[in-house]
Parts: C-alpha cells; sequence; structure tokens
C-alpha cells in the first residue's frame, strides 16, 4: 500500500498539485457549484492517476480539482467510492491519504443522506457531531502502518471540534439552518425497510448514508482534522414510506448546494 500511495502522491505532484492546504470530499449531487470557486483548476481525471479506483456511480464525475479557494489551495475530489459499489475499504479511502501526503491540514466532506429525524425536512443540512458505523469491514483492518497512524486510533471525537464550531457560526451569521446529529453508515446499495429505519432511529441516528465513515476513520488515523455536511434529501418516516427515486434525491441536493458551498468556503477562508 505505502508504495501505492508514493506513486500516486508522486503522479499529482509532477501534474501541478503541489501545497495544497484543504481537502474536499464532494458526495452526489454536490460537486458543480462548489467547483465553480475554484479558480485556476488543474482537473486530472481519476482514471489517470496510479492505483486511484474509478468512480462508477451517477452523478459522481471522477475528477480531481486543485486550485485556489479564498487564496488557499484546495484539492477537491470531485465524486466519491463506495463499499457497495466493490472496491475494498483501502482502496475507497486511498485518496484521504494521497491527500494527506500531499500536505492538506484539513478534510471537508459531504455526503447525500437520508433524513431519520422527523422533527427535519428534506432539504435542510445535518452537521454530523458522532456517527455509527454498520458498515461490514474496516480501512484499518489489517497490517497498520505505523508512520500513518497508530493500531487503534482514539475516536472520541472524530468530528474536529474546530471546524464544527467554525461551521456553526458560519452557518449563524449568514441564517443557514444547519442542525447537527448523528450520522449511520451501512453498506448498500438498497435503501432500508421501513423496520430497519425504526431501527436506525432507536439507536441514536439522525441521518442514514453509505459514505463518509471510511474517510473519517482514516483521516483520524492520520490526525487529518475532518468535518462533513449531509444534505438530507429524503425523509425516512417508516409510517408514511414512500419509493425513493434516485432523480428526486439528486434534485434535493442540488438545490441545497449553494448553501452548502457558501459554508465552506467561508470556512476555508478562515482556517
Amino acid at each position: 500500500m505505502i508504495d501505492q500511495l508514493k506513486e500516486a502522491t508522486n503522479y499529482l505532484k509532477k501534474n501541478g498539485i503541489t501545497n495544497p492546504e484543504v481537502g474536499i470530499i464532494l458526495g452526489t449531487g454536490l460537486g458543480n457549484k462548489f467547483v465553480e470557486k475554484i479558480k485556476d483548476p488543474v482537473v486530472i481525471n481519476y482514471n489517470s492517476i496510479p492505483h486511484f479506483p474509478i468512480s462508477t456511480v451517477e452523478h459522481h464525475k471522477g475528477r480531481l480539482i486543485y486550485g485556489k479557494v479564498k487564496g488557499k489551495n484546495v484539492v477537491a475530489m470531485q465524486g466519491r467510492f463506495h463499499y457497495y459499489e466493490g472496491y475494498s475499504m483501502q482502496q475507497i479511502t486511498l485518496p484521504v491519504r494521497v491527500m494527506k501526503l500531499l500536505g492538506v491540514d484539513y478534510l471537508l466532506i459531504s455526503n447525500a443522506a437520508g433524513c431519520l429525524n422527523l422533527k427535519w425536512k428534506k432539504g435542510q443540512m445535518m452537521l454530523i457531531d458522532d456517527h455509527i458505523n454498520l458498515q461490514p469491514d474496516n480501512p484499518l483492518r489489517g497490517a497498520n502502518f505505523e508512520i500513518f497512524g497508530p493500531r487503534f486510533p482514539d475516536m472520541s471525537r472524530p468530528y474536529s471540534k474546530k471546524l464544527n464550531g467554525l461551521l456553526q457560526k458560519i452557518a449563524k451569521a449568514r441564517k443557514i439552518k444547519l442542525n447537527a446529529g448523528v450520522y449511520v453508515a451501512v453498506m448498500g446499495p438498497n435503501l432500508e425497510t421501513r423496520a430497519e429505519y425504526r431501527f436506525l432511529n432507536r439507536i441514536g441516528a439522525d441521518a442514514v448514508g453509505m459514505s463518509t465513515v471510511p474517510e473519517v476513520l482514516v483521516a483520524n488515523h492520520m490526525g487529518l482534522p475532518c468535518c462533513a455536511i449531509s444534505v438530507l434529501t429524503d425523509e425516512c418516516d417508516p409510517d408514511n414510506l414512500k419509493p425513493a427515486v434516485l432523480s428526486e434525491i439528486v434534485a434535493v441536493a442540488n438545490k441545497a448546494e449553494p448553501r452548502l458551498t457558501e459554508l465552506y468556503v467561508d470556512l476555508i477562508e478562515r482556517l
């Protein structure tokens, strides 16, 4: 794995990605508006980067974009990878390790998620304060490389208190509603049954999705402060459950994207 990481990192450095300060992972339906804010972009397709997986999911473009936002060097993943696509957890999280090796100091993550908290509505956003991992594998399973982090990384506060605090201040100043809650990660790709939604809500989850937690585990392992925001794209009310339609989920994400972009652009300016 170390050789693969070095090859990917060296390739990106040779192709103009140098000294990034902030890494961003853009989720389903959440890529275009933020990418428009990146000045002087260097665009590299995933399929040209050694050992990078290829994004197979619709609405994940599969490009790494480097440039400046508010005077800071950023590198953004326009499209991420998921366990349900058939990749290993190590493959899914390889880009996070590469971003850390390139020099990023902070990792900002976004995703689309189902809303389990019936006090909230679809189209709103949730700042992830904590998570529950129900995925069947862990990117840290197997041999541990001490140069990256400890065998048993602490997860008492997986999401940066500093970053979350800044995001809440920005949201308040901009009058953007930003709920805070617990994200539960499941394997997918199917959405949940009514009984599963009841179960997930009872164990303390406010939103459910199929991503983010593997990246957060690796970020914490490497000592990389991170934060994550979920756009709540559908309401998971087991007593009034309607069939989920992907086009509608993406449309809700697209509508919320400008507000998410505002939050992350302002956050980058303050870092």
